[in-house]
């Protein structure tokens, strides 16, 4: 028999033999070499775990080093570095959710993602900046528009995502588009618009972006130590290797931490004074009047019963160290809540992290899933009981502005000439000079004004009404001595005997 079959090809006999030595061969050749040591051919356990210990030790200093950085450099800095955080962790929770092949055929349903967020924040920053700083944006011509229709424009521009959605539903794909939807709007509520009020914290304090938190991250290495040596009893089955005597534990470590921590920075006016100069940083600092939480008080204890009568304890402290009380039990009791409800999630789609964001941490939500509650919860706990709601120049801006007619600005610009002309610091040609000025110059129909501040008191009384006091001339010197009783008393000295007249 041939050993070449009719279509050139060897015999099949031929051909399974030929396979059949090689093969052999194949196995004479393992058999004559040492096997494999499983040593060399994939590393250890241990050799793991250092490996990554020694890669999560690197990168907890740089991300550290980042903080402290951007922290010391100023507001913008740590600002952009929340807007990083949440545009990454806003990433990695929709991706967890996203099914690729579906992803492949319905092309607009990412970019209809990446949409709702920059709307979200479009919405949220610029309410920000126009309460922060409405004294700068309802002033400018360009500004102002989008200020005063900040809210219908976020609004147009969330109805145009919704009728694309609407547009774009495909038979078929329906309850993944609608899946996709909900778990976007989830997404942005629970990162993006909690991040909205952690970056406000920012503005009223640096305080209270960090020590809200230091005390999360206090409270997570506190809630590790202890639980590793005195901890017995399971706190929750979400996370087995939480105990209760670790959860007690961290609790009253932070506590302490977070009394220290703001005995420290209460002496700094960086971290107390709310923003008003955004190039500012820790060597520059920071000018205002504290907020009456961080001057010192005299708390005195109520009668107990079993004490003698008219036995009473008092003792002195700043009332933010009470607020930090309750922060740091915030910090500790409910803040965890949140990882529970992040390693829940994580369950619920069987993986182990959000992501790879950052090396030997897993993913950006994975370290931050504490901070948004407790940044949320630092902003409202500090708009209720904290805050100075104060009428102040950037909210008397905005009422005229937005509240009186063109005729009302006007007068009122005028009745505050008169009121300030009357009270001897300002000089109304001084202001039409510097008027004319710019007019020649080009530099627009902006006023400018020259106020005098010498020798006045802002507390003393009016020494005549805005309508009974003439205006003085243009050649006329008002000096405003302040009498014995408090009260002020012109002194006008002529410096020609026809004065011009008053513009």
């Amino acid at each position: 028999m041939s050993e070449v079959s009719e279509d050139g090809s060897g015999s099949p006999l031929r051909t399974r033999a030929m396979v059949t030595t090689t093969q052999l061969d194949h196995i004479n050749e393992k058999t004559n070499e040492p096997p494999p040591s499983s040593s060399s051919s994939q590393p250890s356990e241990y050799e793991k775990k250092k490996a990554n210990f020694l890669v999560r030790t690197f990168w907890t200093f740089v991300m550290i080093g980042l903080f402290f950085t951007a922290l010391f450099s100023g507001h913008i800095y740590i600002i952009a570095c929340i807007t990083i955080v949440q545009i990454v962790s806003f990433k990695e929770v929709i991706a967890i959710a996203s099914v690729p092949s579906r992803a492949r055929q319905l092309r607009p349903t990412k970019s209809l993602n990446w949409y709702w967020l920059v709307t979200t924040m479009y919405f949220l920053y610029g309410e920000s900046v126009i309460y922060y700083f409405k004294h700068i944006v309802l002033v400018d011509r360009v500004l102002l528009p989008l200020a005063t229709h900040h809210r219908f424009i976020s609004f147009v521009l969330y109805v145009i995502g919704f009728v694309f959605f609407v547009a774009n539903l495909k038979a078929g794909h329906l309850k993944f588009q609608f899946t996709n939807f909900a778990w976007t709007h989830m997404a942005l509520y629970l990162i993006v618009v909690q991040a909205h009020f952690v970056m406000n914290n920012v503005f009223e304090g640096m305080i209270w972006f960090f020590l809200p938190a230091s005390l999360v991250i206090c409270n997570d290495i506190f809630a590790y130590i202890c639980g590793i040596t005195f901890g017995r009893t399971q706190l929750i089955k979400l996370s087995p290797k939480k105990t209760v005597e670790g959860f007690v534990g961290a609790w009253v470590m932070t506590v302490v931490w977070g009394i220290l921590l703001t005995n420290v920075l209460m002496r700094s006016k960086y971290f107390i004074c709310p923003v008003n100069d955004l190039g500012a940083n820790i060597f520059t600092g920071l000018e205002c009047e504290p907020n009456p939480a961080f001057l010192s008080h005299t708390y005195t204890l109520p009668n107990l019963f079993f004490l003698p009568e008219g036995t009473t304890f008092s003792f002195i402290t700043e009332p933010m160290q009470l607020h930090t009380m309750v922060l740091a039990s915030f910090a500790s009791l409910i803040a965890p809540f949140g990882g529970f409800f992040a390693s829940g999630l994580k369950r619920t789609f069987k993986i182990k992290d959000f992501g790879d964001s950052i090396p030997g941490h897993g993913g950006m939500t994975d370290r931050m899933d504490c901070q948004f509650i407790m940044g949320f919860f630092a902003f409202i706990y500090y708009q209720t009981f904290v805050a100075q709601h104060k009428l102040n120049y950037g909210n008397v801006m905005e009422l005229a502005i937005t509240g009186l007619s063109l005729e009302e600005q006007i007068e009122l610009v005028r009745g505050l000439s008169k009121y300030l002309e009357n009270q001897g610091v300002f000089d109304p040609e001084d202001g039409q000079q510097a008027q004319n000025a710019n007019q020649g110059n080009g530099q627009g129909q902006d006023a400018g004004f020259e106020v005098n501040t010498q020798g006045y008191e802002p507390n003393s009384p009016m020494s005549q009404s805005l309508d009974a006091s003439p205006a003085p001339s243009s050649a006329t010197e008002v000096n405003t001595p302040t009498l014995t009783d408090g009260s002020i008393r012109p002194n006008i000295q002529e410096e020609s005997s026809t004065p011009s007249a008053s513009p």
